[in-house]
């Protein structure tokens, strides 16, 4: 008899729980427009303090009625904005960015190549120079 108690109390306990939860939800959710008679703050402490009561006094007077009917939880499509959908989402899905690089690239190696060249021009004439003085009599 007495663990029958037990368990009823316990389920009558999770039950004002999970209620008192759900009501946390709907209301921390409620656009500004949606929530009566009290701020949200006082909604959500009167939900702590007095979960039961206070669940049921949100659903019953804190949220306009058919609030959450009028409009969806989610909105249709992919959660994304027209302009948002145009974007690029990240830098290597950008074609502009990835040309850019490219062109980068394509400035740094001429430029490495026309220093490559330079020293290497440099090196020859220094090598004639030498050759140039190896060949002269000695006076």
């Amino acid at each position: 008899m007495m663990s029958g108690m037990v368990r009823l109390y316990g389920l009558l306990f999770l039950a004002q729980l999970v209620l008192a939860v759900c009501a946390l939800i709907s209301c921390l959710s409620a656009e500004e427009g949606e929530i009566r008679a009290l701020p949200r703050i006082a909604w959500v402490l009167i939900i702590l303090f007095f979960p039961l009561v206070g669940s049921i006094a949100w659903f019953v007077a804190g949220r306009e009625a058919g609030a959450r009917r009028t409009r969806t939880a989610w909105p249709m499509g992919n959660g994304f904005s027209e302009e948002q959908r145009r974007r690029p989402v990240a830098p290597d899905d950008d074609p502009e960015f990835l040309s850019s690089l490219a062109e980068r690239s394509r400035a740094e190696d001429r430029e490495r190549l026309r220093r490559w060249e330079d020293d290497l021009h440099r090196r020859e004439e220094e090598l004639r120079r030498g050759q140039d003085d190896r060949d002269r009599p000695e006076v």
